[in-house]
C-alpha cells in the first residue's frame, strides 16, 4: 500500500511538473520582460492569445506621461501594410488597441516607447504574435483540462507500475484509454471547435499538433491495451507506452495549429 501511494505521488509530480513545462514553452503564453528608456525601467507582459469577440487591449506601466508609445502592427500573414497607432496615457498606462480578428486570425506587431530623443522596441528584437479565438464555454474546456491531465496522470502511474507489479495493468491501462478519448476525441474537438469553428484539424486534414499528439496518444495506448493480453511483460510495454504519452504531450499546445493565412485569400 506505501509503496503504491508512493507511485501515485511520484506520477503526480511528474504530471505536474509536465503541464507546467508545456504551458511555460507554449506559443500561447505571454511574453514578459523588462527594459530601460532613458534610465527608466518598464516592465511589459504582452498576450499572445485572445478570446472572444472584442477588441485586445494592450497596455504598458510607465511611470510618468512624458513617455509615448506607438503600437506598429499588421495582420499576420498578409500583404498589409504596417499601421501606427498613437498609445494614450492613463492612470500610469500606456493604452493601446489592436482591432478584433476572426477566429485564428493573427495579428504581429510591436511597441515604440520614445522620452526625449530615445526610442526602444518591445519586445526587444522581436515582434509579438497574437492569435484571437472564439470564447469556449467552461463546461467544455473545464472537463477537457480535468480529463487530460487525469489521462496524463494514469498513464504515468501504468509506466511506472513496472517498479511495483502489484496493481492490475490492464485496468491502468484501459483507464488511460479511456480518458485520453474522452479527454482528446471527444472534448478535444468540441474546444477546438468552438475556438477556431473546426472540429478537427490534424490528420488527415491538417498538421495541428495539438490534434496530431492527441491521436499518436490514442492509438499508442490501444495497441499497448491489446498487446498486453498476451505479453509475457506488459508492464514493460505499459513504461513504453507511457514514456511515447510523456514526449508527445510535452510539445506545446497550439504548435503549428489553426492560423489564418490572408496571402492566400482574396481580403
Amino acid at each position: 500500500m506505501k509503496k503504491n501511494i508512493i507511485l501515485w505521488v511520484v506520477a503526480f509530480l511528474i504530471t505536474a511538473s509536465s503541464a507546467i513545462y508545456q504551458r511555460l514553452t507554449g506559443p500561447t503564453y505571454p511574453i514578459a520582460g523588462k527594459t530601460k528608456i532613458s534610465n527608466i525601467e518598464i516592465k511589459y507582459k504582452l498576450d499572445r492569445s485572445h478570446g472572444g469577440d472584442d477588441d485586445h487591449l494592450v497596455s504598458i506601466d510607465v511611470p510618468n506621461k512624458d513617455i509615448k508609445g506607438n503600437i506598429i502592427w499588421k495582420r499576420f500573414k498578409s500583404h498589409d501594410q504596417w499601421e501606427n497607432q498613437e498609445m494614450v496615457y492613463r492612470e500610469g498606462k500606456l493604452v493601446g488597441i489592436l482591432p478584433h480578428q476572426p477566429p485564428a486570425g493573427k495579428i504581429i506587431y510591436h511597441i515604440e516607447l520614445t522620452e526625449n530623443n530615445t526610442t526602444i522596441h518591445i519586445p526587444i528584437d522581436e515582434q509579438n504574435i497574437i492569435r484571437f479565438k472564439g470564447d469556449v464555454p467552461l463546461w467544455i474546456l473545464i472537463p477537457h483540462v480535468i480529463v487530460m491531465f487525469g489521462a496524463m496522470l494514469v498513464s504515468t502511474r501504468a509506466g511506472l507500475e513496472i517498479l511495483s507489479q502489484q496493481s492490475s495493468i490492464l485496468k491502468l491501462t484501459a483507464w488511460t484509454l479511456a480518458l485520453t478519448i474522452l479527454g482528446g476525441l471527444i472534448f478535444g474537438p468540441l474546444v477546438q471547435y468552438y475556438a477556431f469553428g473546426a472540429l478537427w484539424t490534424g490528420v488527415p486534414f491538417g498538421w495541428d499538433l495539438t490534434d496530431n499528439k492527441t491521436l499518436i496518444a490514442v492509438i499508442v495506448w490501444a495497441v499497448a491495451w491489446f498487446k498486453m493480453k498476451n505479453s509475457e511483460n506488459p508492464y514493460q510495454i505499459a513504461l513504453i507506452a507511457a514514456v511515447v504519452m510523456l514526449i508527445v504531450f510535452l510539445i506545446p499546445h497550439s504548435v503549428l495549429g489553426s492560423e489564418i493565412d490572408h496571402t492566400k485569400i482574396n481580403n
